[in-house]
């Protein structure tokens, strides 16, 4: 299996080489050359058998069969989570289902793709002898994952960009009180749009990540995308007797949604896929009137990990709807860098609309769904499962099949949002009890590069 650069102007890589650069050098992201069929693999019901034949049919010859296990085994050891089934089903009414995504270590569904993530830098630096740094800028939920995910592992240093006061308190204290040396929380002083520029700007900068031998843990890094492809095909294939499953997926960055794209071209019985986002809309705009539009600044809502105007993985998507033209996408892209616009064309938007649609939920009725949700279900929710249970109202699209709701956190990573709506303060699971008596350890930067790259050039193992 070969990847290649949604911008058409990088030589295809390997599936290692691909997880390892994570951007392409022009600038864009890898996809797959072609789609694996999910019709070969042999257990589809089965988180740790599906988790198994997706990684080996996207890492081809990349890894052995020996490999592939060993890499399952240990992300999905069932110690790390507290459901043996990983990505469980609960049904909420008599053709809904949440999907529950946070089980993990940090009680999000980053987990997922993160501890599979982790496993495969270990076999692809064990086999080059090498060390790596690597960067991430997190909305909330991701350097949280990441943290739990690299913590003390030798051959990486893990630099955490979060937005300084747009994390709830119990994601920052999952990403500043690892209390491994390994592990540098950094604080900006700006919000996660920043903190992406940063990173992307660290890798634009060839001969700094070069250097310091930089590698990404974002969504941008296609293992992330072939990872949650896995709980979409195992959720869809459980439901298929009913027909195609439909999902609501609440999303800023896109990657998750993506996933669900990619298990569906694969064969996964899967329906319409509808983003519900919060007050920050940017794929509202794109999907239903193909006007991706960015605004001068992100809002801070109550669901703070989708608080992104530049959804990146949106990227790859208006690749696909191009007939995989890359020339196309750069141009788009080009225009976006230079305005913050651009229009997708009719036929694009065609394509896209084939899967997708989306919709936005206030504050106010995220509040009023978690309320809903405890009363009607007795399920207290996170403020973006509470998008996602609310989006199908707002959304000009009749979902008549079966509807999977991703629910994406736990709703003791926000306890004064929950406990406001419903008067019930959710308690952290018992793993993770101990949460504030732990101390924190974090750094403070301006929302500047050279900050980061000097931070960085002092602290990277890896820097040469």
């Amino acid at each position: 299996m070969r990847y290649v650069s949604t911008r058409g102007n990088s030589p295809p890589v390997s599936f290692l080489d691909a997880v390892l650069s994570g951007l392409a050098p022009d600038g864009g992201l890898y996809v797959p050359e072609a789609w694996p069929s999910a019709a070969d693999f042999s257990e589809p019901l089965f988180f740790d058998t599906t988790a198994a034949d997706i990684l080996a049919a996207f890492a081809g010859d990349d890894l052995s069969d020996d490999e592939v296990n060993a890499a399952v085994v240990a992300a999905y050891d069932w110690s790390a989570f507290s459901n043996p089934a990983i990505t469980p089903l609960r049904q909420i009414g008599d053709e809904s289902w949440l999907l529950e995504l946070f089980h993990g270590p940090s009680l999000a569904f980053k987990d997922i793709a993160m501890r599979l993530l982790a496993e495969l830098y270990e076999i692809a630096l064990a086999k080059r002898g090498e060390r790596r740094t690597i960067i991430c800028a997190t909305s909330g939920d991701t350097g949280g994952a990441a943290v739990e995910a690299l913590k003390g592992r030798d051959r990486l240093d893990l630099v955490v960009l979060l937005p300084k006061g747009r994390v709830s308190e119990v994601q920052r204290r999952f990403m500043t009180t690892s209390g491994e040396g390994n592990v540098f929380a950094v604080e900006v002083d700006g919000d996660f749009d920043q903190c992406q520029a940063i990173v992307k700007a660290l890798f634009a900068d060839r001969d700094f990540a070069a250097r310091a031998s930089l590698s990404p843990v974002n969504s941008i890094n296609w293992a992330r995308i072939a990872a949650q492809s896995i709980y979409y095909v195992t959720a869809s294939h459980i439901l298929a007797a009913a027909g195609p499953t439909n999902f609501v997926v609440p999303t800023g960055n896109f990657g998750d949604a993506f996933a669900g794209y990619v298990a569906k071209q694969m064969g996964a019985p899967i329906g319409a896929i509808l983003l519900a986002t919060n007050a920050n809309d940017i794929l509202v705009g794109a999907v239903e009137r193909g006007e991706y539009v960015r605004a001068a600044h992100s809002k801070a809502t109550l669901s703070p990990a989708m608080d992104i105007q530049v959804a990146s993985n949106f990227e790859r998507l208006v690749f696909e709807a191009l007939g995989r033209d890359g020339e196309a996408t750069r141009r788009l892209y080009d225009q976006f860098a230079q305005s913050g616009a651009f229009a997708l064309p009719p036929g694009a938007l065609a394509q896209v609309r084939k899967t997708f649609r989306a919709a936005s939920v206030d504050d106010a009725r995220t509040r009023k769904m978690i309320a809903t949700a405890y009363e009607t279900c007795d399920q207290l929710v996170c403020p973006h499962t509470a998008v996602g249970l609310e989006a199908p109202a707002r959304a000009d699209l009749q979902l008549s099949r079966q509807i999977v709701y991703l629910s994406t956190a736990h709703a003791a990573k926000f306890p004064e949002t929950v406990e406001e709506a419903t008067g019930v303060r959710p308690p952290l699971p018992a793993k993770c009890a101990d949460l504030f008596k732990r101390r924190e350890q974090f750094d403070t930067l301006p929302a500047d590069v050279e900050a980061v790259k000097t931070y960085i050039r002092e602290r990277a193992r890896a820097w040469r």
